[in-house]
């Protein structure tokens, strides 16, 4: 897989680098995201597990930012994996990487804490999507999947403000929920990445919704997109 090695991530000021941690049983595919992710100067492997156990115990040994992490393991699956990491680094994000894409599967990954959810084949620049969103502290589904989810996810009700938005915000939500980073949507629209934080925070403030999830559920069931 080729890497874009121009995509930024937009890391703290205080971090140089995003520290990984990778979770997985397959071989070559965890040998295929070591690749992938050290060609990328933002990122660093600081360690790998097979199994969901072994991934909990590394974790809370070298305490790294990101997980990336499949959820079919042997001995713990990821989703528990997921949820005892959470609880003991909550400032560590997860990111799901997996061919499971069952409603329940993708439901159970969300509601275990987990940052994003990305399935297995998709293109590195999805994988660093992804991992741009979690680092913002925004929740990333997938967009292969993000509309099968929509009937399981209770709906939010828009506020009345709904119809208040800007062409301007129209345009940052469309993007939203076609899954892109602030960063890619500030690139699209040839804003400053602060520009596109504030209308992100105007639109969810707006709809009533609490993250990118939840105003694209918004989004696509009101029409507004």
């Amino acid at each position: 897989m080729s890497q874009d090695n121009n995509f930024r991530l937009n890391l703290p000021a205080n971090v140089s680098v995003l520290r990984i941690l990778i979770v997985e049983d397959d071989p070559m595919m965890q040998l295929g995201l070591e690749q992938s992710l050290m060609a990328h100067p933002q990122l660093e492997i600081v360690g790998q597990a097979e199994d969901g156990y072994l991934g909990v115990q590394t974790a809370l040994k070298l305490k790294p930012d990101l997980v990336v992490m499949d959820i079919g393991l042997p001995r713990l699956d990821g989703i528990a994996a997921t949820q005892q990491i959470k609880a003991a680094l909550p400032e560590t994000h997860v990111v799901m990487l997996t061919s499971h894409q069952t409603d329940t599967e993708i439901i159970a990954a969300l509601s275990s804490g987990a940052d994003a959810y990305c399935i297995k084949g998709a293109s590195v620049e999805r994988l660093m999507s992804a991992i741009a969103a979690a680092v913002e502290g925004a929740t990333y589904l997938d967009p292969q999947i993000a509309r099968r989810v929509i009937d399981n996810l209770k709906p939010p009700s828009p506020s009345g403000n709904a119809a208040n938005l800007s062409q301007r915000e129209l345009e940052v939500l469309r993007l939203m929920v076609e899954g892109l980073s602030n960063p890619e949507i500030a690139e699209k629209l040839y804003l400053s990445p602060n520009t596109i934080k504030t209308h992100v925070r105007g639109i969810m403030n707006k709809l009533s919704v609490d993250d990118r999830v939840q105003a694209a559920v918004v989004a696509l069931r009101s029409g507004l997109v």
